[in-house]
């Protein structure tokens, strides 16, 4: 007979297996309507797990409203919050559309999307591009002048990188990843070696296309001091690597962290388990304190499932400038993540501990033994509509996820074995 946690030792093996030897890659950039699966018209999707419109955080209904204006379903804001109230415009979390977004994580059928392969798992994943910091749609700003960026990018941005891209797919995003780690970056909330190794890449391809200097000089300057415009390709490529594992049974490995502003989540065999998100611990912008931050929100923390972001801030002392904290709290609680991990990263390694892989592989069993809690950077955006984002910090995942998603898996083995 199989005792419980050999099958769940079993699951989780298939599970790492899936993630180690995945190879996630630039393949093309899209409209969002014409490859991602189920997208509709009316359909804006969003970040973290379900939830109804009348329950919807601050930040992400200014995105929503936002992009439903972009898309031209609406008029103006207050139109979109009308059709939006009669379900005429519809909202669904990215992930169950294999697609990936960080903070309000709104992705709408005409916005242009990367497009990532693994080639070795037969999966691919989606995510839109990250427009930088400040007043974005994805911390809640929705502006005519965010609108417009927004407009520009799907016009002009995007088929001038897409035209690069073909001429260079596929383009490994994991190598850049591991290289970034080397260089400062923990690949979730700082970006900058990993967006200077992505324009390294890029431009052989931008001088074999028909483009002007200008042109391209145009899409050079976009890119550059926008450091989170990597993070989507690091977020996207995660989600490919995981996405044929959520399909395993019995397994107790976390594939995802995700928050909607409301409820954090994590995922575990492709569902949902929620409990209350948490309040950003940071560093604010001039002018704004806590009592201005909305709750945790986006998918961006699929980075600390694959053993980034929190789970590598270790390697990556400069980011205290932008998150606060001290070098010597994020680096014990980096270290903390390997006894909740099943084993060392085989995709990525710090330099800073004679290249041992960052924790991988977080179980929730584990989680639930020693009371550790996930370590997780994240920014910070205003709690009211329109404003954008006004900080940057860490959070710790609430122990609640673990032992719901414990519970299931229980329930679930002892259900199977009973048969």
């Amino acid at each position: 007979m199989i005792l419980q946690h050999d099958r769940r030792d079993l699951a989780n093996q298939r599970v790492m297996s899936i993630f180690n030897q995945a190879a996630p890659a630039i393949i093309d950039i899209q409209r969002a309507r014409d490859v991602i699966p189920n997208m509709a018209d009316n359909l804006i999707l969003h970040a973290g797990p379900p939830i109804a419109w009348a329950d919807v955080a601050g930040p992400m209904q200014g995105a929503i409203m936002g992009a439903a204006v972009y898309e031209g379903l609406a008029h103006d804001l207050e139109t979109a919050r009308v059709l939006l109230e009669r379900g005429e415009i519809r909202i669904a979390p990215n992930h169950q559309h294999d697609a990936i977004a960080p903070m309000a994580g709104v992705i709408s059928a005409s916005m242009p999307v990367w497009v990532i392969e693994d080639s070795v798992n037969h999966t691919r994943a989606y995510s839109n591009l990250n427009e930088g910091p400040g007043a974005a749609l994805r911390y809640g700003a929705n502006s005519p002048a965010v609108i417009e960026r927004l407009r520009w990018i799907q016009a002009v941005l995007a088929p001038r990188l897409r035209e690069a891209v073909l001429r260079l797919a596929p383009l490994p995003i994991f190598p850049l990843v591991r290289e970034a780690l080397h260089m400062g970056d923990e690949c979730h909330s700082r970006n900058r070696a990993a967006l200077c190794l992505l324009i390294q890449a890029l431009i052989p391809g931008l001088m074999k296309t028909s483009l002007t200097t200008a042109e391209i000089d145009e899409v050079l300057s976009f890119m550059i001091g926008r450091d989170y415009f990597f993070l989507n390709l690091t977020m996207a490529s995660c989600k490919a690597a995981w996405l044929a594992a959520e399909a395993v049974p019995n397994a107790s490995i976390v594939t995802a962290f995700s928050r909607n502003g409301v409820e954090f989540s994590i995922r575990v065999q492709g569902r949902w388990f929620t409990a209350p998100s948490p309040v950003v611990t940071g560093h604010y912008f001039p002018g704004f304190t806590a009592a201005d931050a909305n709750r945790d929100l986006g998918d961006s923390a699929i980075t600390e499932a694959s053993g980034l972001g929190g789970f590598a801030v270790g390697g990556a002392p400069a980011i205290t400038e932008f998150i606060g904290g001290t070098v010597e709290y994020l680096t014990a609680a980096m270290m903390e993540m390997y006894k909740i991990t099943v084993e060392q990263s085989t995709h990525f390694d710090l330099a800073m501990l004679g290249g041992r892989g960052t924790p991988s592989g977080v179980d929730i069993y584990k989680v639930i033994e020693t009371g550790i809690q996930p370590i997780i950077t994240t920014g910070i955006a205003h709690r009211l509509p329109g404003i954008g984002q006004i900080g940057a910090g860490y959070v710790r995942a609430p122990l609640e996820c673990f032992t719901k998603a414990a519970q299931f898996i229980e329930q679930s083995i002892t259900s199977d074995t009973a048969r």
